[in-house]
């Protein structure tokens, strides 16, 4: 059967399913909707993989026992499938518009959540961000929402652990968790896991009393990368000094100098990350060391003023 055909029949089968506050037989939903092998184990096999189908989306189809012969039916209960009315204003479904269509997550999930909320969903509007989306990054979010266990390989090495968080930081995803064979705070890249994700049955796992999701993934996006963190030493000069206190906390002023500026000291992990923030203060900034770090922001500074071939060539010929 083509795809499109099964397309309209998942279609039609929520429609059928939702519409109407009884459950209904495989013999009823097969006479309303078209698509449906004749009678027998073909038309089971076809339903029993429809319903899996709409269960992956989300979609909660329910069986539930009736009269006659069948025994058994199924419907969508409305309170479980449409989200509350969270009476928006218009200026906030306005807003809520303009996130949707303005961030993408790898599909089209918010849009649906628009349309489930009934308001209209934006299409054909270019996104200013599109977020990286992952295989395990469903999995993780549901095992965050029931408080489950999880477990995935990571690096090599098989991980328990109870999800608190996850995250969007510096272009990466991470899962902010309690290790439970390590007890001990753990933060996890989602690119970096192997494999599937396991998660165990809602409840299966609770985070500490004092657990701080903060406190494992610092706020400063430069301190998440690959590599062990690096100290870098950074001047601000006295206009921009506040500003960048305020930012980075009065932990990470290393000294005060009498003019009023500021040296900084910061853990680096992602120098990409470090290097976007630091040049935010253009000039009123200087990085101090270590010098591997500052020789390669002066490479990445002179790789950036250099023209490219089509400025060159233009050049050449206007001499």
């Amino acid at each position: 059967m083509p795809m499109v055909d099964r397309l309209e029949r998942l279609t039609d089968l929520v429609l059928v399913l939702l519409g109407d506050h009884r459950a209904k037989s495989l013999r009823q939903i097969a006479a309303e909707i078209p698509g449906y092998p004749p009678e027998g184990e073909a038309r089971r096999q076809a339903f029993e993989r429809d319903k899996r189908t709409l269960r992956e989306e989300g979609i909660p189809l329910v069986a539930e026992p009736i009269d006659g012969p069948d025994q058994v039916g199924y419907r969508i209960r409305p309170e479980d499938y449409y989200l509350p009315d969270l009476g928006l204003t218009p200026e906030e479904q306005a807003a809520l518009n303009l996130a949707v269509a303005g961030v993408h997550l790898g599909d089209p999930t918010g849009r649906d959540a628009l349309w489930r909320l009934g308001l209209d969903a934006p299409a054909g509007r270019r996104p200013v961000a599109d977020l990286p989306a992952l295989p395990a990054l469903p999995v993780l979010f549901q095992a965050v929402r029931n408080h489950a266990e999880a477990s995935f390989s990571y690096r090599g090495d098989r991980r328990r652990v109870a999800p608190a968080q996850l995250r969007f930081r510096a272009g990466r995803w991470y899962l902010v968790a309690h290790d439970l064979d390590r007890q001990a705070a753990r933060t996890f890249r989602v690119d970096r896991l192997d494999g599937p994700v396991t998660v165990g049955e809602a409840g299966s796992a609770s985070l500490p009393d004092d657990f701080d999701a903060d406190a494992a993934l610092p706020e400063t996006p430069w301190a998440v990368g690959d590599g062990a963190p690096v100290a870098v030493e950074v001047l601000v000069d006295p206009v921009a000094a506040p500003r960048a206190v305020h930012e980075v906390g009065e932990q990470s002023v290393r000294q005060r100098r009498p003019d009023g500026s500021v040296v900084l000291g910061l853990a680096v992990a992602s120098e990409a990350a470090f290097r976007s923030w630091v040049l935010e203060y253009g000039e009123r900034a200087e990085v101090l060391g270590p010098p591997e770090v500052r020789a390669n922001l002066v490479r990445w500074l002179s790789a950036m003023a250099e023209p490219g071939p089509a400025a060159r060539a233009g050049a050449r010929g206007g001499r």
